[in-house]
């Protein structure tokens, strides 16, 4: 089938809704009260590979089991960073979900045994950052 003729056959309105829905989350997070958490974890020298591991592995699947939303993850690019730093964004419905969210996550018991097992040769992550933030008015989507 022609590039042409497929592109047809799907419809600007298809076309609009794909597109609204992938753009929609910043939009729907300025008008329900959303907030966004920005984190970011400082590791210890030589342990960012296991935490992503952790995260990779174990971490993304509790946090959603819990109602964190994860929006997107970062390692940075350069030095000092590069090596010891890992940067995500959470979505939380308000602040108080937030709140209630990460309590129940840190009592979690498969989370529990996941840490432990996780820092059995040592702690990965030496210092968290984690500030809380609203989208303004005029946030391109994201």
């Amino acid at each position: 089938m022609e590039r042409r003729t497929l592109l047809k056959g799907i419809g600007a309105g298809a076309m609009m809704t794909a597109l609204g829905e992938a753009g929609g989350m910043a939009q729907a997070a300025a008008n329900d009260g959303a907030v966004f958490e920005l984190r970011i974890y400082h590791t210890y020298e030589g342990k960012l590979d296991a935490l992503l591991a952790r995260f990779r592995d174990h971490t993304m699947t509790i946090l959603k089991r819990h109602g964190i939303e994860s929006v997107a993850y970062w390692t940075p690019t350069d030095e000092p960073l590069k090596v010891r730093t890992l940067v995500y964004m959470l979505r939380h419905p308000n602040r108080e979900a937030a709140d209630a969210n990460w309590a129940a996550f840190r009592a979690d018991p498969e989370w529990k045994q996941v840490s432990a097992a996780s820092e059995v040769n040592g702690k990965l992550v030496e210092k968290i950052d984690s500030t809380f933030l609203k989208l303004t008015d005029f946030s391109p989507r994201i």
